[in-house]
């Protein structure tokens, strides 16, 4: 029997977060997180959001994170629940939380490789992409540390609620001389006709990016990076946004309307929905 993702559950190493784990974590902004959809009790590339996890926790804190940990945290988070998007939060640990605890220690709790910081796990219901064409509204903002997939992205939801007021879907950030980024909340790369273009500029390398770029050159389709400007984007024929809802085809940034390439999204596409799904 399985049972329908909850509105919203969250746990902090293993068990119910209290008031007191929430407010530690509203008023610390400093950690990072990981974001996936479950279907089925699986995730796409799990081994990259576990390397993503690690390798941010020992650059943030100077100590690693145990793969076998995180995994067992998300089982015990998920219980029944077969279908969802769940969010990994690592935060440094605080006296507070040590001597939790050492007070209501669970086994899960009991695992190595979790020492100096503390796993909150969040379930809500799945979301996918709905495949819509979305509009992009280009802002002159970067993200900083822009590698790690950190905490306190208030430029990121600011920037596209102005995009939104403005009729567009979200954001897409750019750098001096208009160098294109990444969306707000994706990733974006162009077609030109014979290569997939990313954007060659300092961003997080989403798991749906990395997924995807891994497998293109097998579908015939050279993938590269080089740089992107706001002034270029008439030469490209098509682009589209990669994150954790999957693939969607870009209409236009600005505006710049892309013709569009039908063959090219669907055999993203299909790419995308190719990669094999690893068991928690």
């Amino acid at each position: 029997m399985t049972t329908d993702a909850p509105n919203l559950l969250i746990e902090v190493d293993g068990r119910p977060a209290t008031e007191a784990d929430l407010q530690l974590r509203a008023l610390d902004t400093y950690g990072h997180f990981t974001a996936m959809q479950i279907r089925d009790g699986r995730v796409r590339g799990l081994a990259l959001h576990l390397d993503r996890l690690d390798s941010a926790t020992r650059e943030l804190f100077g100590v690693g994170l145990d793969g076998e940990h995180v995994r067992s945290l998300l089982r015990h988070a998920l219980g029944d629940v077969r279908d969802a998007s769940v969010r990994v939060y690592v935060h440094r640990q605080t006296e507070t939380d040590e001597r939790t605890r050492t007070a209501e220690r669970t086994g899960t709790a009991e695992t190595t490789g979790t020492a100096g910081t503390t796993l909150m796990v969040t379930v809500r219901p799945p979301v996918a992409t709905d495949g819509r064409a979305q509009s992009l509204m280009s802002v002159p903002y970067q993200r900083p540390v822009p590698h790690i997939k950190h905490l306190g992205g208030f430029a990121q939801i600011h920037y596209g609620r102005l995009a939104e007021r403005a009729g567009f879907d979200s954001a897409l950030l750019t750098g001096r001389g208009g160098v294109v980024a990444e969306g707000a909340i994706a990733n974006i790369a162009f077609w030109d006709g014979s290569s997939v273009v990313w954007s060659d500029a300092p961003v997080l390398t989403g798991i749906t990016m990395a997924l995807v770029h891994a497998r293109l050159l097998s579908a015939g389709l050279p993938s590269v990076h080089r740089e992107v400007t706001l002034a270029d984007l008439g030469r490209y024929r098509a682009a589209f946004v990669t994150n954790s809802h999957g693939v969607a085809p870009v209409s236009r940034i600005d505006e710049t309307v892309f013709p569009g390439d039908a063959t090219l999204l669907k055999t993203v596409t299909e790419l995308y929905d190719g990669v094999e799904w690893d068991r928690l």
